[in-house]
């Protein structure tokens, strides 16, 4: 979109917040670079230049402006929505890939060249992965700094800069302030947080509906690992340099995060992760636009606009609790979950009555079968599934391939159609993921008056792609169910 320059100007000059994280303006008389909504007034058009990521920003020799802090604003949502190369480097990138394993490693688990990822970045953002690690490395910084107490050598190396100087030298180049000056200017309007727990906001656009996100979470929680308490969302993260607990409360404008780490390195990855489960960089303006031109969506659509698709944390795990959840009630699946955690889980001193991680699948595949109390036939698929998982042969990372990783879950024994999908939707993030063998579905669409059998339903929501996802949660939450709507009350399964 940044080479639309008419386009973007006028976005700029309209304060529209819809194009924050689309693209980045730059002042060329200022050496600043904003988000499109910055409130001060815009400068004039012949001094605008704009950048499609906030690294070729800085790359080109911009600072973040202090007033509307464009480092912070919502991802793009074109890395969420896109399955080719540069999309998957976009979200190993923002899962900490390259800090953890550089450019090589990035490259390894993609399947290409550096050259060949140097290249395709550098046309499409206008900065290599580097720059673009670089970049997000400030953003974690500048939360270390402002949202914590930690020394400023241990955010440093907590942020993932080889030294202090790398980190001071960044953090004035970046942000126009040394690292003691931006922690003296959050002071005051720090939240209050619990010492140990990282307190901050997670941006995204709107609209936002929250209830159908926030009520599928309360309604699955497994009981150990997540609970629905005080009006949040709470579980436990296994990330790559250890564990942590995060509560995620909605709020007018953004999501109140309350992130506890055993390592303060995996800050980049958790937030990643968490915006990832609540579909945080959504666009919901262009999915309800293409949804509402449906007259049978359209109402739904009307009535609350701005639904998001609830995904996850951990794909494994996601996948894992996909097969528990086969032919049985959600109540059925979520006790197997919590055995499996209870039994087989990390044991965590979490907050509340959060005390596991959930098991990995390396230890789920070693499980003697005859200890799984399910259906012969769903065993074997939850153990090959596992086996799968541990062994590398199907990835559903965030750089993974999406059309090889719906190719090898069609090819194990007792995935069927519905488990492909809803593993494609929530735990891939597939936008375009469809189920319309579902129950839900199915008769919500009869309710709107659309096709209610799945051939029929398929054909007919051709003209809602590549947003199907998104109609799906439209049709079940038209449903009064819990998982519809925002919770009330603590989680009634909690341990």
């Amino acid at each position: 979109m940044h080479t639309d320059v008419d386009r973007c100007v006028r976005a700029v000059r309209s304060r529209d917040p819809r194009f924050d994280g689309w693209f980045f303006t730059a002042v060329r008389t200022t050496r600043i670079y904003c988000r499109p909504s910055c409130p001060a007034v815009p400068p004039k058009d012949r001094n605008m230049s704009f950048y499609p990521s906030a690294a070729a920003a800085q790359q080109a020799g911009y600072r973040a402006c202090k007033r509307c802090r464009p480092d912070a604003s919502p991802g793009s949502p074109r890395w969420n929505e896109r399955a080719d190369l540069v999309a998957r480097a976009m979200r190993l990138i923002a899962d900490g890939t390259v800090d953890r394993e550089g450019v090589p490693g990035l490259a390894a688990r993609l399947g290409y060249s550096t050259r060949q990822i140097e290249r395709r970045l550098r046309a499409e953002l206008g900065a290599g992965p580097l720059a673009l690690a670089r970049a997000q490395r400030a953003q974690t910084a500048r939360i270390l700094i402002e949202a914590g107490e930690l020394p400023m050598a241990d955010v440093a190396f907590a942020a993932g800069f080889a030294s202090v100087r790398a980190f001071n030298e960044t953090v004035r180049e970046v942000f126009g302030l040394a690292p003691t000056e931006l922690r003296i200017r959050a002071a005051n309007g720090r939240p209050p947080a619990t010492p140990g727990t990282l307190a901050l906001r997670l941006p995204f656009r709107t609209p936002f509906r929250p209830g159908n996100l926030f009520g599928h979470l309360a309604a699955t929680a497994v009981p150990g690992v997540e609970e629905w308490r005080d009006g949040a969302y709470h579980r436990t993260l296994r990330l790559s340099h250890g564990h942590g607990t995060v509560s995620l409360t909605p709020r007018p404008g953004h999501i109140d995060c309350r992130l506890s780490l055993t390592d303060q390195r995996d800050l980049a990855e958790a937030i990643s992760r968490c915006r990832r489960l609540l579909d945080l960089d959504a666009d919901p303006e262009a999915v309800d636009a293409q949804l509402r031109t449906d007259p049978h969506l359209a109402p739904l659509v009307q009535r609350g606009p701005g639904r998001r698709v609830p995904r996850t944390v951990d794909a494994g795990e996601f996948a894992l609790r996909a097969v528990l959840g086969q032919q049985v009630s959600t109540a059925a699946a979520r006790t197997l979950a919590a055995r499996l955690a209870a039994a087989h889980g990390t044991p965590v001193d979490g907050p509340g009555g959060l005390t596991r991680l959930f098991p990995t699948a390396g230890a789920l595949a070693a499980l003697d079968p005859g200890g799984l109390a399910m259906p012969a036939a769903r065993r074997r698929t939850f153990l090959r599934l596992a086996e799968a998982l541990a062994s590398g042969e199907l990835d559903l990372g965030a750089g993974c391939d999406w059309a090889r990783a719906r190719a090898v879950l069609d090819g194990l024994p007792g995935i069927g159609p519905w488990t492909a999908g809803i593993i494609a939707m929530r735990a891939l993030g597939d936008p375009d993921a469809f189920i319309p063998t579902d129950l839900g579905v199915r008769r919500a669409a009869a309710r709107a008056g659309l096709p209610a059998t799945p051939g029929a339903l398929t054909r007919h929501a051709a003209a809602w792609r590549p947003w199907r996802a998104y109609a799906v949660q439209y049709l079940w939450a038209a449903d009064d169910h819990p998982a519809a709507r925002m919770p009330t009350e603590p989680s009634p399964h909690r341990s």
